[in-house]
């Protein structure tokens, strides 16, 4: 396995030796629906739907950090409803987080129930004893969105498979720089790109990973019929961003856990969940399966209006409902319907510097 280290050069270099004299260093940009075909046999490239070199270089990076085979998506959602639907028919039971990303219940249960697909909602923390047996699929998101809780992935798949059941992992709030599903035995990788390795919250971006070359080939299937294809502007933004992944979760991660120990010791605030923080219910979890605790934080203040207070009087946090950019980001979960307490703030910690950051923070809070 490859040390982040040598991931970040890779991913900068992807290019370069394919590179002839006078090539762009910066990957083109090629918006190409139709391309010359005299005669389809042999041609690199048919239509768009099938296939543009923009996408291409993308999944070439994404597979560096993945070590697998890559299909990109125009949002996480499409990643994530194509790796399902690639896998699940009619009478297959599938089990899900009860606790993950809300649009992954909603999807489910509006979409893959009505299609007699048999629809379990099993809390984070109850994956660790759950019993898979007749499960299709076991889906799980670790750390879960919002509350942060962690599976154990190695130990669910070893269980998940010994039932019978494929693994799906949703590693959205990681990346494959700071957890490996995949190593752990995970079947399938879904991530939203639009958060982290895009990082600048102006693009929608999504992928599946995998080692199984037939399970990717539905999923390649299921993009190419569905027609769930990303754009080649999308697609080279995502490029660009990947490029600095490294470094910038490399601040985000090590503000994110000075931060955590401070509120962790504030009296206005309780129910902190950060996976590497002393005394947190995931940290040994955490600290066995994945590189740092991330950069995501939760917390509770004393109500909803104690919350949204903080939110709207911090200068350096910005209201809104993604993650992973490279502004510091919050909001109050409950207003989305997400079974948290009406003033817990999920807390995505971007690149100010740590100290002007928690300055501003801890004024709003009132110290």
């Amino acid at each position: 396995m490859k040390s982040n280290e040598v991931k970040a050069a890779e991913l900068l270099h992807h290019r370069s030796a394919g590179l002839a004299k006078g090539d762009p260093v910066s990957l083109p940009i090629t918006p190409a629906a139709t391309f010359h075909l005299p005669e389809v046999a042999g041609a690199s490239h048919i239509y768009g739907r099938n296939g543009m070199a923009t996408w291409e270089a993308v999944e070439a990076q994404l597979s560096l950090l993945e070590e697998a085979e890559v299909v990109s998506f125009p949002s996480g959602m499409a990643a994530i409803s194509a790796a399902l639907m690639a896998v699940l028919k009619a009478g297959d039971r599938l089990i899900i987080p009860a606790d993950g990303y809300y649009v992954t219940r909603v999807f489910s249960s509006g979409f893959l129930a009505p299609f007699g697909v048999e629809v379990i909602e099993l809390a984070t923390r109850d994956y660790a004893t759950a019993d898979f047996t007749g499960a299709a699929v076991v889906y799980l998101e670790t750390p879960s969105n919002p509350g942060l809780d962690v599976v154990d992935i190695a130990a669910v798949a070893a269980r998940a498979k010994a039932a019978g059941a494929l693994v799906i992992a949703d590693n959205t709030t990681m990346t494959a720089l700071l957890q490996r599903p995949l190593d752990l035995g995970a079947d399938l990788v879904v991530a939203a790109d639009t958060k982290a390795p895009a990082g600048h919250s102006d693009v929608l971006f999504g992928h599946v990973a995998g080692r199984d070359a037939a399970l990717m080939a539905r999923v390649r299937d299921w993009r190419r019929l569905s027609g769930a294809v990303p754009g080649p502007f999308e697609a080279w933004q995502v490029h660009r961003g990947l490029e600095t992944l490294e470094v910038r979760l490399e601040r985000m991660c090590a503000s994110a856990a000075v931060i955590a120990g401070r509120l962790a010791a504030h009296g206005a605030v309780s129910g902190l969940r950060y996976p590497w923080l002393a005394g947190d219910a995931s940290e040994a979890v955490a600290r066995r399966q994945m590189g740092s605790g991330g950069f995501l934080i939760g917390f509770e203040l004393a109500d909803a209006a104690r919350a949204e207070r903080f939110l709207t009087t911090c200068p350096y946090i910005v209201q809104s409902t993604s993650f992973g950019g490279t502004h510091s980001s919050g909001e109050r979960r409950a207003r989305w319907g997400d079974a948290v307490a009406e003033g817990f703030i999920r807390l995505s910690v971007g690149l100010e510097p740590v100290e002007v950051l928690w300055a501003a923070m801890a004024e709003a809070l009132g110290e």
